[in-house]
């Protein structure tokens, strides 16, 4: 099958499929494959949003009964069999156990509502306007979410001014600033120039920005400054979250517990479209009807991420990634950082960057990305000049399959390097 259908008539803004330019059919587990038969493993995982793999076998005979009863599909807000299954499973699988007391929005099915709607919460619940967010963030692409966000070309889209947000230099750009103690001046300087903000938004892991997670001792400083001002600690947990980086939730290790936390993507399970904003009930000061959306609450979603929670525990899903993290950082440590001494390499979990902003940046990425499409390996580029490679496979690859990924982008990382000696060496 052709892509000149898609060429021809879908908008110029597609993105993705211009980086893997097939045609796919079929998926399961951590494989793809296209119209031709032709198979892939998948470093990409929907984004984040297929955390348990593609077609999960519990996820979607899950969904296919439910559908074969003509079990209600679009229900709005209504108390519904599938609601009251995933709340009590969030509940007693989830949050219990970790002691964490949270009410539960459903929010519009992509991450950015779940991130308009904490903007919108804090801002009520403190009477504040501003927001504090560090730079290297990406939150969604709606406008209060994009204000987040500190790309330069997604926020170039807006098309209209980006207000009400402090960006603050994150942790890891420069090391001998203390980005806690500039906060702290912001807040108690009067010739800061800041007015106090309704809250401090924060990925626990910047995934976009370049695969960086944020040091426990930062999370912890961070919850306590909040704490100190009346400020509102709001955690983006919409791609790090579900299993990602081992923890059910990013910033467990950090043993803090965060005022809002947004969920979408793996939440609903089998790539399903679902966000939710989990809030402390204190904070749970809607008026009937003030924050809706058509699709909040999706009902297959709901089926589909109910079973999820079960599988998370069931299949000991935290367990496998650290398993499985332990055989990524070692290849990456032993195999990929001699390679060259620029490459440098960060994560956690199963969410890692190969970050090669010194060999070239944007253009060596591009061509990486792409020799390793052709082996049949799917991963994307990520952070700044896009010049990190984001290895984020699915929670539940065969670790045969892990290592053979990882072995296809050694390949490409060589192959690359060797044909840049080459090429210096032909212009000398």
């Amino acid at each position: 099958m052709s892509t000149e259908i898609f060429e021809q008539y879908e908008s110029n803004v597609r993105s993705y499929c211009r980086s893997f330019p097939t045609v796919f059919r079929t998926a399961r587990g951590s494989r793809l494959t296209d119209v031709n038969g032709r198979e892939y493993l998948d470093f990409f995982s929907g984004a984040g949003g297929v955390n348990y793999g593609h077609n999960h076998p519990r996820m979607k005979q899950a969904v296919i009964d439910y559908l074969s009863r003509d079990g209600i599909v679009h229900a709005l807000d209504m108390y519904t069999e599938p609601k009251a299954l995933f709340l009590q499973r969030l509940q007693t699988l989830i949050l219990q156990p970790r002691g964490f007391n949270y009410k539960v929005q459903f929010t519009g099915p992509t991450g950015t509502n779940a991130v308009e709607a904490a903007l919108k919460l804090a801002r009520k619940a403190t009477g504040r306007q501003g927001v504090f967010a560090l730079m290297g963030a990406f939150h969604g692409m709606t406008a209060g979410a994009l204000a987040l966000t500190t790309d330069r070309a997604s926020r170039a889209g807006a098309g209209a001014p980006l207000n009400g947000v402090t960006h603050i230099p994150a942790p890891y750009m420069f090391p001998g600033l203390d980005t806690l103690d500039y906060m702290e001046r912001l807040l108690t300087d009067d010739h800061a120039g800041v007015e106090k903000p309704a809250a401090v938004v924060v990925e626990a892991v910047q995934a976009d920005g370049g695969i960086y997670p944020l040091p426990a001792d930062y999370l912890q400083g961070l919850r306590a400054l909040c704490d100190r001002h009346g400020l509102l600690l709001i955690v983006d947990d919409i791609q790090a979250g579900c299993g990602r980086c081992g923890n059910f939730f990013s910033f467990e290790h950090a043993g803090i517990q965060p005022d809002m936390v947004t969920l979408s993507k793996s939440i609903g399970g089998m790539g399903m479209p679902m966000a939710l904003l989990l809030m402390k009930p204190s904070l749970d000061l809607w008026s009937p009807g003030e924050h809706t959306g058509t699709f909040r609450g999706n009902q297959l979603s709901l089926v589909a991420a109910a079973e999820a929670l079960q599988v998370f525990v069931d299949e000991q899903i935290d367990r496998q990634v650290a398993e499985k993290e332990a055989i990524v950082a070692d290849f990456l440590e032993q195999t990929v950082r001699p390679l060259h001494p620029g490459i440098q390499i960060r994560g956690v979990g199963l969410l890692w960057g190969v970050d090669l902003t010194a060999l070239g940046g944007d253009a060596v990425s591009r061509r990486v990305m792409g020799r390793c499409f052709e082996k049949g390996l799917i991963l994307e580029r990520v952070g700044r000049d896009n010049a990190v490679l984001k290895l984020m496979p699915p929670l539940v690859i065969k670790p045969d399959e892990l290592r053979r990924g990882l072995g296809i982008l050694a390949e490409a990382l060589r192959e690359e390097l060797a044909d840049s000696q080459q090429e210096g060496g032909s212009e000398q």
